[in-house]
């Protein structure tokens, strides 16, 4: 029987046909599989991966989360809207120091640095023990940072990972149709966590910590996952922050978020409301998110 168009959904960046969509209910059904299992099972099926080849587990759990409201499939469980909490031990190595005075210039040079795999745990804890939100596992495509100045010492972290599914003041100001962010949300990273230690008092760090990952997120992204990103976006708590530190670094302020979780798209995570900035990585931004212009590259 011939497929139509009306028997295809658009969702997460791909089509799913009818077939497709009993294969997966099949699955689910069949394989008794976990969560994580299950993501990564129908990105093998589907062929679902990132230029790397890398699952796009993210993206198909966003899809299936859809299927399941649209009544197409029935999932093994729900997951909560809280995100992925994960008990961290807090030890020694995080400890509060002794203050750090003076200004960029004093402890230069200042850099980001990616974090490895065996200093991961650690970066985990830094922000469990130090930031207010606390550490979550981030789902999808991330990079981890710690700010270093001289000698090495560390400063503080930084988090880039997945970006907002939808806002409607960024989706406006971009020019993007749903179809389009569907296609290109893996073009837009958000930075979800900055940190500079309590005990750091260096005036500008935070501003010339954003400049230096700015100038380095996309290639390390193009290395980690095949592509990079062309607009950063973040979120800042509206009343608590006056978000100085990313207007120094020549963020653009978009307006306010519709206190809505970041995947949340039927009011069910009610937040505080937020102020959205963005950065340009590059300055036709434009084109490549609305699908004028090639995959770009670094």
């Amino acid at each position: 029987m011939k497929e139509t168009e009306s028997s295809r959904l658009f969702l997460s960046g791909r089509e799913f046909t009818a077939e497709e969509i009993q294969d997966i209910q099949e699955t689910i059904e069949s394989c008794g599989l976990s969560w994580h299992e299950l993501l990564h099972t129908i990105c093998e099926h589907l062929e679902w991966v990132t230029p790397a080849g890398r699952n796009k587990v993210a993206s198909c759990a966003r899809a299936l989360k859809k299927l399941e409201e649209q009544g197409l499939v029935k999932l093994p469980q729900k997951r909560a809207c809280t995100g992925m909490k994960q008990e961290i031990e807090l030890g020694e190595g995080t400890s509060p120091e002794e203050e750090i005075k003076g200004t960029v210039r004093d402890h230069e040079p200042i850099q980001v640095e990616p974090v490895t795999k065996d200093l991961m745990r650690l970066w985990n804890e830094y922000i469990e023990r130090y930031h207010t939100l606390g550490y979550k596992r981030p789902l999808g495509a991330h990079q981890r940072y710690f700010i270093l100045g001289k000698s090495d010492r560390r400063l503080g972290c930084l988090l880039f990972a997945s970006s907002a599914w939808a806002l409607a003041v960024r989706d406006e100001w971009i020019g993007w149709t749903e179809r389009d962010r569907a296609q290109r949300l893996n073009l837009v990273v958000a930075n979800t966590r900055f940190l500079i230690f309590p005990w750091v008092r260096i005036r500008n760090l935070a501003s010339k910590a954003l400049g230096l990952a700015a100038q380095r997120i996309g290639a390390d992204w193009q290395q980690r996952y095949g592509y990079p990103p062309v607009l950063l976006e973040t979120f800042v708590e509206a009343g608590q922050y006056r978000g100085t530190s990313y207007q120094a670094a020549n963020w653009i302020p978009l307006g306010l978020t519709a206190g809505r979780g970041r995947m949340d798209r039927h009011t069910r995570c009610l937040e505080t409301i937020k102020k959205i900035y963005v950065y340009p990585l590059v300055p036709d931004f434009r084109a490549y998110l609305c699908g004028e212009g090639c995959q770009p590259q670094r």
